[in-house]
């Protein structure tokens, strides 16, 4: 019997910190907006942005000198689609053209914790080439997300003048980053370059994509109706304003896009073969990150207009 690898337990603790700090910031969002508390503008401004900055309240005056513009989301992308498209092209090319990762690239897996010795959970009962054909089916599926954010970004998405704290536009950076290297590190590097790389489709390969195109179009519908409410029936941009938005999933969440950004993470989970306590640790982030981001979009749309609808939920129907 082959006994099951140890988790990469840098990767693993590091995301489920992540996971317990937005859901920590998520616990505490109500309480932190009683009055009296001294802590409370600072954590409101690295906690909102764009147009739920107006609930920060009071806040030192420095602050606003820290605050970069939200339409600068769009650098997350530039660089999710350079640095993990450039991890696609070595993977590809170590995999399946006999190439070779650079030895930074190997030195950054082994330290991460990937490698042979101290592979994921990720598929330990199956061949190395099955794991490595997984984790280069997600990088792939990751690019081509960012690759249409980007463009959502550059020709569909209609920005405010609505800002974000430099904290968070470093982290964001920093996040596309991480999230890639993540992925490498689930490939064990005792796969031999130059040998012939056998790719094994299995049916959660399958059942992952298709999740993933389901949401991904969703997602870009939702983003279509937010753009669309700021537009004439011409295309053109006439009004920043906030609009009460109608419509897809948007009849039954406030926050439809984070849903869909959810969901796309756990397709690749799936994809993964469900089996990378890493890659879970990852989704957790993801949940509680985008619960916090819509409970707070929820909060501005309920207190901006009185009639909108009370059956709709934050970020999941039904539930929250």
């Amino acid at each position: 019997a082959v006994a099951a690898p140890a988790m990469p337990a840098v990767l693993a603790a590091s995301w489920a910190l992540l996971a317990a700090a937005f859901l920590a910031a998520l616990m505490l969002l109500r309480p932190a907006q009683q009055p009296g508390r001294i802590v409370s503008g600072l954590f409101q401004d690295l906690i909102r942005y764009g147009k739920t900055k107006d609930g920060c309240g009071q806040r030192p005056a420095w602050l606003s000198h820290l605050q970069v513009p939200k339409r600068w989301f769009t650098h997350f992308y530039v660089v999710s689609v350079l640095w993990n498209g450039f991890l696609l092209i070595w993977l590809f090319q170590a995999k399946f053209l006999g190439g070779s990762l650079p030895s930074w690239i190997q030195h950054l897996h082994h330290a991460l914790g990937g490698g042979s010795q101290s592979k994921d959970l990720l598929f330990f009962h199956l061949q190395a080439d099955g794991e490595c054909f997984s984790a280069l089916l997600v990088l792939l599926l990751l690019w081509l997300h960012s690759c249409r954010r980007l463009g959502e970004c550059l020709w569909t998405s209609v920005f405010s003048n609505g800002v974000i704290h430099v904290v968070q536009y470093g982290f964001g950076l920093a996040y596309y980053i991480a999230i890639g290297s993540t992925l490498l590190c689930q490939v064990p590097t005792d796969i031999k370059n130059g040998e012939e790389l056998s790719v094994q489709i299995c049916w959660y390969h399958i059942v992952g994509v298709m999740m993933y195109i389901w949401a991904s179009l969703h997602q870009h519908r939702c983003l279509v109706i937010l753009a669309d409410l700021r537009k004439s029936k011409s295309g053109k941009v006439v009004s920043l304003s906030h609009r009460v938005p109608f419509g897809d999933w948007f009849e039954r969440v406030s926050c439809p896009h984070y849903f869909a950004e959810l969901l796309i993470y756990i397709s690749m989970a799936v994809t993964l073969g469900f089996c990378s306590m890493t890659w879970w640790c990852v989704v957790m982030y993801v949940l509680f990150n985008q619960a916090l981001a819509a409970a707070l979009c929820h909060e501005f749309y309920q207190k901006s207009f009185s009639s909108y609808p009370r059956h709709r939920k934050a970020l999941i129907p039904f539930v929250f």
